[in-house]
Protein backbone atom coordinates (compact mmCIF):
# COMPACT_ATOMS: atom_id res chain seq x y z
CA UNK A 1 0.00 0.00 0.00
CA UNK A 2 1.32 3.72 -0.60
CA UNK A 3 2.40 5.98 1.55
CA UNK A 4 -0.27 8.32 -0.16
CA UNK A 5 -3.47 6.54 0.17
CA UNK A 6 -2.26 5.17 3.64
CA UNK A 7 -2.06 9.15 4.82
CA UNK A 8 -5.52 9.29 2.86
CA UNK A 9 -7.42 6.76 4.77
CA UNK A 10 -5.71 8.16 8.40
CA UNK A 11 -7.43 11.81 6.91
CA UNK A 12 -10.53 10.54 6.39
CA UNK A 13 -10.34 8.27 9.80
CA UNK A 14 -9.97 11.77 11.12
CA UNK A 15 -12.75 13.59 9.98
CA UNK A 16 -14.83 10.57 10.91
CA UNK A 17 -14.11 10.83 14.39
CA UNK A 18 -13.09 7.17 14.54
CA UNK A 19 -9.01 8.35 15.03
CA UNK A 20 -8.40 11.23 17.80
CA UNK A 21 -4.81 11.44 18.76
CA UNK A 22 -2.41 13.45 16.91
CA UNK A 23 0.02 10.71 16.58
CA UNK A 24 -2.41 7.93 15.25
CA UNK A 25 -0.68 5.47 12.95
CA UNK A 26 -1.90 3.48 10.62
CA UNK A 27 0.36 -0.34 9.82
CA UNK A 28 -0.65 -2.28 6.29
CA UNK A 29 -1.55 -6.20 6.73
CA UNK A 30 -0.56 -7.96 4.04
CA UNK A 31 -2.33 -11.32 3.06
CA UNK A 32 -5.86 -10.37 1.40
CA UNK A 33 -6.43 -9.38 -2.26
CA UNK A 34 -9.79 -7.85 -2.23
CA UNK A 35 -9.51 -4.62 0.33
CA UNK A 36 -7.33 -2.68 2.44
CA UNK A 37 -6.78 -3.48 5.93
CA UNK A 38 -4.70 -1.61 8.17
CA UNK A 39 -4.18 -2.04 12.21
CA UNK A 40 -4.76 1.14 13.53
CA UNK A 41 -2.52 2.54 16.75
CA UNK A 42 -4.50 5.30 18.20
CA UNK A 43 -3.36 6.66 21.31
CA UNK A 44 -3.69 3.52 23.50
CA UNK A 45 -6.49 1.84 21.45
CA UNK A 46 -5.57 -0.74 18.87
CA UNK A 47 -7.85 -1.83 16.26
CA UNK A 48 -8.40 -3.06 12.77
CA UNK A 49 -9.68 -1.28 9.88
CA UNK A 50 -10.46 -2.46 6.60
CA UNK A 51 -11.96 -0.92 3.21
CA UNK A 52 -13.37 -2.74 -0.10
CA UNK A 53 -10.96 -2.12 -3.34
CA UNK A 54 -12.99 -2.41 -6.81
CA UNK A 55 -10.13 -3.81 -8.34
CA UNK A 56 -8.91 -6.90 -6.23
CA UNK A 57 -5.36 -7.48 -6.50
CA UNK A 58 -4.51 -10.45 -9.00
CA UNK A 59 -3.18 -10.74 -12.00
CA UNK A 60 -6.35 -10.85 -13.96
CA UNK A 61 -8.72 -8.08 -14.42
CA UNK A 62 -11.08 -8.93 -11.28
CA UNK A 63 -13.70 -6.10 -10.53
CA UNK A 64 -16.64 -6.16 -7.56
CA UNK A 65 -18.31 -3.82 -6.41
CA UNK A 66 -17.28 -1.95 -3.28
CA UNK A 67 -20.63 -2.25 -1.12
CA UNK A 68 -19.71 -5.60 0.07
CA UNK A 69 -18.18 -3.49 2.60
CA UNK A 70 -21.02 -3.29 4.04
CA UNK A 71 -22.23 -6.84 3.65
CA UNK A 72 -19.18 -8.00 5.67
CA UNK A 73 -20.08 -5.55 8.49
CA UNK A 74 -23.69 -7.32 7.97
CA UNK A 75 -22.51 -10.64 8.84
CA UNK A 76 -20.48 -9.93 11.62
CA UNK A 77 -23.20 -8.45 12.90
CA UNK A 78 -26.03 -10.87 12.35
CA UNK A 79 -23.57 -13.92 13.60
CA UNK A 80 -22.94 -11.80 17.13
CA UNK A 81 -26.40 -12.26 18.05
CA UNK A 82 -25.88 -15.85 18.62
CA UNK A 83 -22.33 -16.83 18.13
CA UNK A 84 -20.73 -13.61 19.73
CA UNK A 85 -17.23 -15.36 20.35
CA UNK A 86 -17.16 -16.20 16.63
CA UNK A 87 -16.62 -13.06 15.28
CA UNK A 88 -14.67 -9.63 15.96
CA UNK A 89 -16.34 -6.59 17.36
CA UNK A 90 -17.20 -4.08 15.09
CA UNK A 91 -16.68 -0.80 16.43
CA UNK A 92 -17.87 1.55 13.92
CA UNK A 93 -18.86 2.01 9.99
CA UNK A 94 -19.21 4.09 7.31
CA UNK A 95 -21.71 3.41 4.54
CA UNK A 96 -19.93 6.29 2.67
CA UNK A 97 -16.34 5.35 3.26
CA UNK A 98 -17.08 1.84 2.19
CA UNK A 99 -14.96 0.64 5.51
CA UNK A 100 -15.72 -0.28 9.00
CA UNK A 101 -13.41 -0.71 12.52
CA UNK A 102 -13.62 -3.88 14.51
CA UNK A 103 -11.36 -5.19 17.15
CA UNK A 104 -7.70 -6.39 16.88
CA UNK A 105 -7.34 -9.93 17.89
CA UNK A 106 -3.33 -9.93 18.61
CA UNK A 107 -1.65 -12.03 21.19
CA UNK A 108 -3.16 -15.33 21.56
CA UNK A 109 -4.37 -16.04 18.36
CA UNK A 110 -2.74 -17.44 15.16
CA UNK A 111 -3.84 -17.40 11.46
CA UNK A 112 -4.79 -21.22 10.72
CA UNK A 113 -3.61 -21.10 7.52
CA UNK A 114 -0.26 -20.38 8.54
CA UNK A 115 -0.42 -23.23 11.18
CA UNK A 116 -1.35 -25.44 8.31
CA UNK A 117 1.27 -24.51 6.10
CA UNK A 118 3.53 -25.23 9.15
CA UNK A 119 2.89 -28.70 9.40
CA UNK A 120 0.24 -28.58 12.57
CA UNK A 121 -3.11 -29.55 11.88
CA UNK A 122 -5.52 -29.69 14.66
CA UNK A 123 -8.58 -31.94 14.62
CA UNK A 124 -10.08 -30.59 17.20
CA UNK A 125 -10.41 -26.87 16.04
CA UNK A 126 -11.59 -28.32 12.74
CA UNK A 127 -14.48 -30.03 14.95
CA UNK A 128 -15.37 -26.94 16.39
CA UNK A 129 -15.26 -24.73 12.81
CA UNK A 130 -18.22 -27.43 11.94
CA UNK A 131 -20.24 -26.90 14.79
CA UNK A 132 -19.64 -23.30 14.34
CA UNK A 133 -20.90 -23.07 10.57
CA UNK A 134 -23.51 -25.64 11.22
CA UNK A 135 -25.05 -23.18 13.71
CA UNK A 136 -24.63 -20.07 11.55
CA UNK A 137 -25.97 -22.20 8.64
CA UNK A 138 -29.27 -23.56 11.08
CA UNK A 139 -29.92 -20.65 12.22
CA UNK A 140 -30.21 -18.70 8.92
CA UNK A 141 -32.55 -21.77 7.23
CA UNK A 142 -35.36 -19.98 6.03
CA UNK A 143 -34.83 -16.99 7.78
CA UNK A 144 -37.24 -14.15 5.59
CA UNK A 145 -35.09 -10.96 7.17
CA UNK A 146 -31.55 -12.77 6.54
CA UNK A 147 -32.77 -13.72 2.87
CA UNK A 148 -33.51 -9.89 2.44
CA UNK A 149 -30.34 -8.48 3.78
CA UNK A 150 -28.21 -11.00 2.19
CA UNK A 151 -29.70 -10.54 -0.90
CA UNK A 152 -26.01 -10.48 -3.13
CA UNK A 153 -26.31 -12.91 -5.89
CA UNK A 154 -24.43 -10.28 -7.74
CA UNK A 155 -21.64 -10.06 -5.16
CA UNK A 156 -21.10 -13.51 -5.10
CA UNK A 157 -21.03 -13.73 -9.07
CA UNK A 158 -18.61 -10.86 -9.28
CA UNK A 159 -16.30 -12.94 -6.23
CA UNK A 160 -17.12 -16.61 -6.80
CA UNK A 161 -19.18 -17.86 -9.48
CA UNK A 162 -17.30 -16.31 -12.51
CA UNK A 163 -13.78 -16.23 -11.13
CA UNK A 164 -14.22 -19.73 -9.70
CA UNK A 165 -16.56 -21.52 -11.89
CA UNK A 166 -16.96 -19.59 -15.30
CA UNK A 167 -13.22 -19.21 -15.58
CA UNK A 168 -12.06 -22.44 -14.67
CA UNK A 169 -14.21 -24.21 -17.11
CA UNK A 170 -13.43 -22.09 -20.09
CA UNK A 171 -10.17 -23.05 -19.65
CA UNK A 172 -11.25 -27.44 -19.55
CA UNK A 173 -13.65 -27.43 -22.42
CA UNK A 174 -14.20 -31.09 -21.60
CA UNK A 175 -15.51 -29.89 -17.97
CA UNK A 176 -16.96 -26.83 -19.00
CA UNK A 177 -20.28 -27.81 -19.29
CA UNK A 178 -20.48 -29.30 -16.07
CA UNK A 179 -18.58 -25.96 -14.17
CA UNK A 180 -21.83 -24.09 -16.32
CA UNK A 181 -24.83 -26.35 -15.30
CA UNK A 182 -23.12 -25.96 -11.21
CA UNK A 183 -22.64 -22.47 -11.88
CA UNK A 184 -26.65 -21.56 -12.95
CA UNK A 185 -27.69 -24.11 -10.03
CA UNK A 186 -25.65 -21.72 -7.34
CA UNK A 187 -27.25 -18.81 -8.83
CA UNK A 188 -30.75 -20.32 -8.04
CA UNK A 189 -30.17 -22.18 -4.67
CA UNK A 190 -31.36 -20.02 -1.76
CA UNK A 191 -31.41 -22.20 1.81
CA UNK A 192 -29.10 -19.88 4.20
CA UNK A 193 -26.21 -17.64 5.09
CA UNK A 194 -23.10 -18.67 3.47
CA UNK A 195 -19.75 -17.01 4.60
CA UNK A 196 -18.29 -17.56 0.87
CA UNK A 197 -14.59 -17.43 2.07
CA UNK A 198 -14.81 -19.83 4.68
CA UNK A 199 -11.07 -21.27 5.13
CA UNK A 200 -8.26 -21.06 7.39
CA UNK A 201 -7.03 -17.95 5.85
CA UNK A 202 -9.84 -16.28 7.40
CA UNK A 203 -9.69 -17.73 10.78
CA UNK A 204 -7.82 -17.15 14.22
CA UNK A 205 -6.87 -19.83 16.28
CA UNK A 206 -6.93 -18.98 20.33
CA UNK A 207 -6.99 -21.77 22.83
CA UNK A 208 -10.60 -21.90 23.24
CA UNK A 209 -11.54 -19.64 20.76
CA UNK A 210 -12.24 -19.64 16.71
CA UNK A 211 -12.96 -16.52 15.27
CA UNK A 212 -13.91 -15.86 11.53
CA UNK A 213 -12.90 -12.78 9.59
CA UNK A 214 -13.47 -11.42 5.98
CA UNK A 215 -16.60 -12.06 5.26
CA UNK A 216 -17.44 -9.71 2.75
CA UNK A 217 -18.70 -12.45 -0.18
CA UNK A 218 -21.28 -13.25 2.43
CA UNK A 219 -24.90 -14.61 0.12
CA UNK A 220 -27.97 -16.49 0.81
CA UNK A 221 -27.64 -19.25 -0.83
CA UNK A 222 -26.10 -22.81 -0.84
CA UNK A 223 -24.41 -24.23 2.60
CA UNK A 224 -22.60 -26.54 0.17
CA UNK A 225 -20.39 -24.00 -0.94
CA UNK A 226 -19.07 -23.19 2.41
CA UNK A 227 -18.04 -26.51 2.93
CA UNK A 228 -16.53 -27.40 -0.41
CA UNK A 229 -14.34 -23.92 0.09
CA UNK A 230 -13.12 -25.21 3.78
CA UNK A 231 -12.26 -29.03 2.67
CA UNK A 232 -10.86 -27.78 -0.71
CA UNK A 233 -8.26 -26.00 1.73
CA UNK A 234 -7.42 -29.04 3.77
CA UNK A 235 -6.97 -31.09 0.69
CA UNK A 236 -4.99 -28.57 -1.32
CA UNK A 237 -3.20 -27.99 2.14
CA UNK A 238 -2.50 -31.68 2.37
CA UNK A 239 -1.06 -31.58 -1.10
CA UNK A 240 1.85 -29.15 -0.18
CA UNK A 241 3.07 -31.41 2.11
CA UNK A 242 2.84 -34.16 0.61
CA UNK A 243 3.75 -37.53 0.71
CA UNK A 244 4.23 -36.11 4.42
CA UNK A 245 1.24 -36.68 6.50
CA UNK A 246 0.78 -33.86 8.83
CA UNK A 247 -2.87 -34.89 10.33
CA UNK A 248 -4.70 -33.19 8.12
CA UNK A 249 -6.98 -36.86 6.92
CA UNK A 250 -8.29 -36.54 10.37
CA UNK A 251 -9.03 -32.57 10.19
CA UNK A 252 -11.24 -33.69 7.61
CA UNK A 253 -13.24 -36.47 8.44
CA UNK A 254 -13.49 -34.32 12.40
CA UNK A 255 -15.00 -31.36 10.49
CA UNK A 256 -17.50 -33.65 8.36
CA UNK A 257 -18.29 -35.42 11.16
CA UNK A 258 -19.29 -32.07 13.56
CA UNK A 259 -21.19 -30.54 10.88
CA UNK A 260 -23.35 -33.48 10.14
CA UNK A 261 -23.88 -34.06 14.12
CA UNK A 262 -25.39 -30.16 14.25
CA UNK A 263 -27.44 -30.15 10.94
CA UNK A 264 -27.91 -33.56 9.68
CA UNK A 265 -27.98 -33.52 5.83
CA UNK A 266 -28.23 -36.41 3.84
CA UNK A 267 -28.75 -34.29 0.19
CA UNK A 268 -25.87 -31.91 0.99
CA UNK A 269 -23.42 -34.42 0.76
CA UNK A 270 -23.36 -34.77 -3.32
CA UNK A 271 -23.37 -31.15 -3.73
CA UNK A 272 -20.31 -30.68 -1.25
CA UNK A 273 -18.47 -33.03 -2.88
CA UNK A 274 -19.28 -31.94 -6.77
CA UNK A 275 -18.12 -28.37 -5.80
CA UNK A 276 -15.07 -29.44 -4.36
CA UNK A 277 -13.42 -31.04 -7.06
CA UNK A 278 -14.57 -27.80 -8.96
CA UNK A 279 -13.33 -25.68 -6.27
CA UNK A 280 -9.85 -27.47 -6.40
CA UNK A 281 -9.21 -27.08 -10.03
CA UNK A 282 -9.92 -23.55 -9.48
CA UNK A 283 -7.94 -22.93 -7.34
CA UNK A 284 -5.04 -24.17 -9.89
CA UNK A 285 -7.04 -22.51 -13.29
CA UNK A 286 -9.04 -19.61 -11.81
CA UNK A 287 -8.63 -16.08 -11.51
CA UNK A 288 -6.98 -16.91 -7.72
CA UNK A 289 -4.50 -19.58 -7.81
CA UNK A 290 -2.92 -20.32 -4.53
CA UNK A 291 0.40 -19.28 -4.16
CA UNK A 292 1.91 -22.53 -2.33
CA UNK A 293 1.48 -25.53 -5.06
CA UNK A 294 4.35 -25.67 -7.35
CA UNK A 295 3.73 -26.75 -11.19
CA UNK A 296 3.85 -30.43 -10.37
CA UNK A 297 1.68 -30.25 -7.73
CA UNK A 298 -0.68 -28.56 -10.24
CA UNK A 299 -0.62 -30.56 -12.78
CA UNK A 300 -1.55 -33.52 -9.72
CA UNK A 301 -4.73 -31.52 -8.90
CA UNK A 302 -5.53 -31.54 -12.73
CA UNK A 303 -4.92 -34.71 -13.35
CA UNK A 304 -7.30 -36.21 -9.69
CA UNK A 305 -10.21 -33.56 -11.43
CA UNK A 306 -10.47 -35.09 -14.66
CA UNK A 307 -10.31 -38.47 -13.41
CA UNK A 308 -13.13 -37.81 -10.76
CA UNK A 309 -15.22 -35.04 -11.87
CA UNK A 310 -17.47 -36.89 -14.35
CA UNK A 311 -18.70 -39.39 -11.98
CA UNK A 312 -22.28 -38.96 -10.89
CA UNK A 313 -22.21 -39.66 -7.40
CA UNK A 314 -20.06 -37.02 -5.00
CA UNK A 315 -19.14 -38.04 -1.71
CA UNK A 316 -17.12 -35.63 0.42
CA UNK A 317 -15.73 -38.34 2.58
CA UNK A 318 -15.20 -40.47 -0.40
CA UNK A 319 -13.25 -37.82 -2.62
CA UNK A 320 -11.14 -37.22 0.56
CA UNK A 321 -10.49 -40.88 0.76
CA UNK A 322 -9.40 -41.01 -2.78
CA UNK A 323 -6.91 -38.01 -2.56
CA UNK A 324 -4.84 -39.07 0.23
CA UNK A 325 -4.21 -42.62 -1.17
CA UNK A 326 -3.04 -41.13 -4.12
CA UNK A 327 -0.97 -38.27 -2.19
CA UNK A 328 0.85 -41.31 -0.78
CA UNK A 329 2.62 -41.96 -3.57
CA UNK A 330 3.37 -38.05 -4.35
CA UNK A 331 6.76 -38.21 -4.58
CA UNK A 332 7.05 -34.35 -5.77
Amino acid sequence: MTEVSTNDFLALLRRDGVVRSADARLTPLAGGVSCEIYVVEDGGEKFVVKRALAKLKVKADWFADVNRNRTEWEYIRYVAQFLPEAVPVVRHVSTEGNYFAMDHLGGGFTNWKQLLLSGFADADAAARAGRLLAEIHRRSAGGVEVRRVFDTTRNFFQLRIEPYLLVTGAKHPALNPLFHAEAKRLENTRECLVHGDFSPKNMLVGSDRLVILDCEVAWYGDPAFDLAFFLNHLLLKALFHAPKDTGIPAMVLQFWAAYQAARPSAEIGPRTGRLLLMLMLARVDGKSPVEYLDEERRNFVRQFIGANLTEETFSPNEIAAAWFEQLKGFQG
